[in-house]
């Protein structure tokens, strides 16, 4: 593996492991950067083919916080963490003990919160040895589970490219195909449902999928049709390179905005969005929600700061849109601008206050 090769790609950085005999930890932090403050982002906890796969993904990810945090204003870098789900048996509590211990002894130069593969339980047991922890209970200061707040910007987000894109004032009767209804899909689902929209899901999981049917009288479609089906938006909501050479061809929807991470298998997808004329929310920008939350902990958690701050998402995407339009620059490049413009800022006059 060309380590050094990945981290001038992705503009590195630092990079952490840790291999834990006793418990079978294998972990990987990665902290893209730190100027703005202490980085900011998930521990995310799933089975990789190989160790390869695991330190692109942290990487990428961690890159995506940088930005996701510059862009929403937030006083953070980009970090991201990635503990290799063991194929056999092994100790949850033991392994994540052993994780928090990790981030413990980087002394705060890292703050994690729960990501895909891992909990508000997850996220109390780290808390027992670090205080450098987000997303834990109510009872301990924290906001819990943020995917709420995640599909609030994400909703909110839909109806900024709704409003530019169909030039309607309401998701009422806007047709939305989700593809993935876990933690975050489902509360979108949610979301879509209390202002009207109509909804269509598609998930690896049929239970998943029968509960948004059952719940918010979604239309359930078959994963692999997902993509291809007629409707407004697509809100791709599972894992990421969702946006590919073969998902972009099929789309008949006017709208790409979704909650995943790293939705782009590759850039120039969001060019060839842009050259079909299809208006992409990028992603970092729209499914900030849940960063802004487990941010607030940092300082203080108060509920109603997170919601004001993460209602602000519309105007977020609404701007890339329009700057889109009007320069003929695919979204993406323009919420890249949009962030190094806000680095640059930052860099001579300090971090905005959240």
């Amino acid at each position: 593996m060309d380590l050094f090769g990945h981290l001038r790609a992705y503009d590195y950085g630092e990079v952490h492991f840790k291999h834990d005999k006793a418990s079978g930890l294998k972990a990987i932090v990665a902290i893209h950067d730190s100027r703005l403050g202490p980085a900011l982002g998930g521990c995310r906890f799933l089975p990789y083919d190989t160790d390869e796969d695991a330190v692109v993904d942290a990487l990428r990810l961690a890159r995506g916080m940088t930005y996701k945090a510059a862009l929403a204003g937030l006083p953070h870098g980009g970090g991201k963490s990635v503990l290799i789900r063991p194929k056999q048996h092994f100790d949850r509590v033991a392994m994540f003990r052993a994780f928090g211990k990790f981030v413990d002894d980087l002394g705060g130069h890292y703050i994690t919160a729960e990501d895909s593969g891992t909990g508000l339980e997850d996220m109390e047991v780290i808390r027992t040895v670090t205080k450098h922890v987000t997303g834990v209970g109510p009872s301990h200061g924290g906001s819990g589970d943020p995917s709420p707040f995640t599909a609030l910007g994400v909703r909110r987000g839909i109806e900024a490219c709704v409003k530019f894109t169909l030039k309607r004032d309401s998701l009422d009767g806007v047709h939305v195909a989700v593809q993935g209804v876990g933690h975050v899909g489902y509360h979108l689902c949610k979301e879509l449902h209390a202002q009207g929209a109509k909804i269509s899901v598609a998930d690896v999981d049929p239970l998943k999928a029968e509960r948004a049917q059952r719940e918010f009288g979604a239309v359930v479609v078959p994963l692999d049709q997902i993509f291809e089906i007629e409707c407004d938006v697509i809100a791709p909501c599972a894992l990421g390179s969702a946006l590919n050479d073969t998902t972009i061809p099929k789309l008949k929807a006017r709208i790409v905005a979704g909650a995943a991470n790293n939705q782009l298998a590759q850039p120039r997808h969001g060019d060839d969005l842009h050259a079909r004329g299809i208006l992409y929310a990028p992603d970092y920008a729209i499914n900030a929600g849940g960063l802004v939350n487990v941010a607030q902990e940092v300082q203080g958690y108060d509920a109603a700061k997170s919601r004001e701050n993460t209602l602000r998402i519309f105007d977020t995407i609404f701007e890339i849109a329009d700057r889109s339009a009007k320069t003929g620059t695919p979204a993406y490049r323009i919420a890249d601008m949009l962030v190094e413009e806000k680095l640059v800022r930052f860099a001579k006059n300090g971090p905005a206050k959240s």
